[in-house]
């Protein structure tokens, strides 16, 4: 065969087409690009004021094994509870034949329709892609919200999502998705690792970022990410009765603490933190004001998901477990309560009475008291009013004294009054005694519930003192009411 050699012409026109078709074809996939970016669901409040998230933690989905199991309670929770989005906090996919796994779970939630965000786990870059290539796969679903962050910032899959208003385009809360790390370098020190520092900074831009721009007002927030701070430990340490849910084995932290959670205490956004890793607890308790929350393990024994609903202009969210079973371990924040059953509760009665001068009064009793019902037989030695209930260290020792007052509670709800005191307590409303925090002790704190109509109640407050340093608190929450000191809420019975 004899080959023409082509003129200069044809050759320059033959590259001209070719550059053509090249820069046609990149155009087509910018836009391609573009319209995917853009067809990526958006995170926005319902008209009714209210956003729901399924987390699901531990998956640990290998093919083969239970991933059947597996699989049905994913489509159970998300046709049962209809989220907004799933999240999920890491050790995801933990098969050899790791992309096959991850594009099997990915094709579920396509196949629900449903936007998911991702974690990476501890487990989940020990098999044969790395975090970068998970995150490749992950950003080829149209139904994926995540994105792999900054790449200069230590891990993969750091990203702020906003849930934007009912109303408008605007944020009115925000979820941050953090990349915990896995295994420490130094193993003297952790076996697992920690939040680096400049994770903890691009927090803090990001955060100041969506406070700026709410009119310096932070927006509510939530953060996911796999291995629980060190501060989880303090919410078992504590044993409060807002601690709820299931506590099987330690919690195995990073052991180094470079001040995450001190950051969200100081940035003032973050209501709640949602992690895995611990597969035996799901339990959920406030520390300094945050929710510290795991998720349910979705491999493991009693398998399921934990359901976040958020408020639209309101600090506050709902929580509890989904499983095929039903539900449990209602909790409410900021009031950090998991509430009795209101069903067939006797409501007390508001008074019909209105006062409008704030404060309490007082009675004031001297002698050795070993309880404060002495005081019903006792001389009272001094009366008079108070805007402030409480005690705070004083060293004199064998008094007491007794507090009347009507409160008042914005709304029908079962209401949880505590005395913390250093001797003896009691606390009543309406004649019923709801905290009995009596006797001679040191420093204890004593919770009671009542159910109350909104309006004005009685209220009774008698305390004991034995010894020196003693202390009196007294406060109230309720599903809607952060703890709140009762010194505002009182009035002076102008009976």
């Amino acid at each position: 065969m004899k080959f023409m050699k082509k003129s200069k012409f044809t050759a320059r026109s033959g590259a001209i087409a070719l550059l053509l078709v090249i820069v046609s074809g990149f155009t087509a996939c910018q836009q391609q690009t573009k319209t995917a970016a853009s067809a990526k669901p958006q995170l926005k409040f319902h008209e009714n004021g209210t956003f729901k998230i399924a987390q699901f933690a531990d998956m640990h989905w290998r093919n083969g094994e239970n991933n059947g199991r597996i699989e049905e309670t994913l489509r159970y929770v998300l046709q049962t509870e209809k989220p907004d989005v799933a999240v999920f906090t890491g050790d995801n996919i933990t098969d050899p034949e790791t992309k096959e796994a991850w594009l099997k779970f990915i094709s579920i939630l396509e196949d629900e329709k449903m936007p998911f965000a991702v974690v990476n786990g501890n487990h989940d870059a020990e098999f044969k892609l790395t975090r970068e290539e998970i995150f490749d796969l992950l950003e080829a679903s149209p139904y994926f919200v995540g994105e792999k962050g900054p790449k200069d910032l230590y891990g993969v899959g750091t990203y702020a999502l906003p849930v934007r208003s009912s109303t408008s385009e605007k944020p009115a809360a925000v979820l941050y998705c953090m990349d915990s790390n896995d295994y420490s370098a130094y193993e003297s020190y952790s076996y697992y690792d920690w939040f680096h520092y400049d994770q903890i900074e691009w927090y803090r831009q990001q955060s100041k970022h969506f406070t700026a721009a709410n009119g310096n007002k932070p927006l509510p927030a939530l953060a996911f990410f796999h291995i629980p701070l060190l501060e989880y430990d303090n919410v078992l340490a504590r044993k409060a009765p807002t601690t709820v849910g299931d506590y099987g084995e330690p919690t195995c932290p990073g052991l180094l603490n470079t001040g995450m959670f001190a950051a969200m205490v100081e940035m003032g956004d973050v209501m709640g933190t949602f992690c895995g890793h611990d597969h035996s607890n799901d339990f959920i308790g406030l520390e300094y004001g945050i929710a510290l929350a795991y998720g349910r393990n979705t491999n493991y024994y009693k398998i399921g998901s934990r359901i976040i609903e958020l408020h639209e202009n309101q600090r506050t969210f709902d929580t509890w477990i989904r499983t095929k079973e039903g539900t449990e371990y209602l909790y409410f924040y900021p009031s950090g309560i998991s509430p009795v059953d209101e069903t067939g509760l006797n409501f007390l009665p508001a008074a019909a009475v209105n006062p409008t001068i704030q404060g309490a009064n007082y009675t004031y009793y001297e002698g050795k008291f070993e309880s404060v019902d002495e005081l019903d037989k006792a001389t009272p030695l001094e009366s008079g009013t108070t805007k402030n209930i409480g005690i705070d260290d004083t060293d004199k020792r064998d008094f007491a004294y007794e507090y009347r007052a009507c409160i008042k509670v914005p709304e029908k709800a079962v209401y949880y009054f505590f005395t913390n005191s250093d001797d003896g307590s009691k606390l009543f409303i309406d004649g019923k005694l709801v905290v009995d925090n009596d006797g001679s002790h040191s420093m204890k704190r004593i919770n009671g519930y009542v159910p109350l109509e909104a309006g004005f109640h009685d209220f009774k407050l008698r305390y004991i003192a034995a010894a020196p340093a003693n202390s009196l608190e007294a406060g109230v929450l309720s599903r809607t009411m952060r703890e709140t000191p009762l010194d505002g809420l009182i009035f002076i019975n102008e009976k």
